[in-house]
């Protein structure tokens, strides 16, 4: 499976792997699965770290090397995927999480994700929580 994963899914599996639930975990350690980040994420990353956001405290040039360092492939954003947002229903406001599922329509990724209202949107997403079930 090609997974992409949004920004808060990568944050854990690249600095916090305890927040991850085991199902979510054995996904990602899995050697068939395909693993993606967006370039959208850093940029998200960058933007909050610089506004002192807890949450996103990380260097996003040592995490996007510590990403490619650990086969994780990246994935520009292109016009296509901007033009894409329009068609989706106006389930999020984050124009960051709207493009990662813009990506994984265009793409054909599966986007991993922890957000309740990701899931809401068409297109292969999976919710960490619903990996046990």
């Amino acid at each position: 499976m090609k997974v992409l994963l949004d920004t808060h899914i990568l944050l854990w599996a690249a600095g916090m792997p305890e927040r991850l639930m085991e199902s979510a975990r054995a996904l990602l350690e899995a050697r068939e699965n395909e693993l993606w980040f967006s370039a959208a994420s850093l940029w998200e990353i960058a933007i909050k770290s610089a506004l002192n956001r807890t949450d996103f405290q990380v260097d996003p040039r040592l995490l996007r090397r510590a990403l490619r360092d650990n086969g994780y492939q990246e994935l520009a954003v292109t016009s296509r995927h901007a033009v894409e947002i329009d068609l989706l229903p106006p389930v999020h406001k984050d124009p960051f999480d709207r493009m990662l599922v813009a990506q994984s329509l265009v793409e054909g990724l599966t986007l991993l994700t922890a957000d309740d209202l990701l899931v809401e949107y068409p297109g292969s997403i999976l919710h960490m929580a619903d990996l046990d079930d």
